[in-house]
């Protein structure tokens, strides 16, 4: 299924982006540690995560039909959405991106990101492994004409 079959296709779009991003480990090294512009950062990712469906507050089966496909998504967007706040609660929103990286739950954090992607990603017929998007594309996949 095309990603813009669901109403609220942009927002999935940028949970998607988050989650890709929280997924790829050697992304996050290179990309987030290591400085490089154009993906933002830990915080930014966090945000796109639940800035549009309010995943920190209520849980993405609210969202079955809108943004996420099933329950199968959904209790894995959840997953992932827990473990990354949890994190993110510990270090702060402003943390350097070692903070995170450097973290014991990390792995899991990654891990439950990595399932939901990869989930996500196949159900819009999409490679799971294809490098995230910038921001700017996601910009320009989600832009309004």
């Amino acid at each position: 299924m095309p990603l813009n079959d669901l109403p609220w296709w942009r927002w999935r779009a940028r949970l998607r982006s988050a989650l890709h991003m929280l997924a790829d480990p050697a992304f996050q090294q290179e990309y987030w540690a290591g400085g490089r512009p154009g993906y933002g950062d830990v915080t930014d990712a966090v945000y796109r995560l639940v800035e549009d469906s309010w995943l920190d507050r209520w849980s993405a089966e609210k969202y079955i039909g809108t943004v996420v496909r099933d329950a199968a998504e959904a209790a894995l967007v959840d997953a992932a959405v827990l473990r990354v706040l949890r994190i993110l609660h510990e270090v702060g929103a402003d943390a350097p991106a070692a903070a995170y990286l450097g973290h014991a739950d990390w792995p899991e954090a990654v891990a439950a990101a990595r399932a939901a992607h990869e989930l996500l990603a196949v159900n819009d017929g999409e490679d799971p492994a294809m490098p995230p998007r910038s921001l700017e594309v996601l910009r320009i996949l989600t832009r309004i004409s």
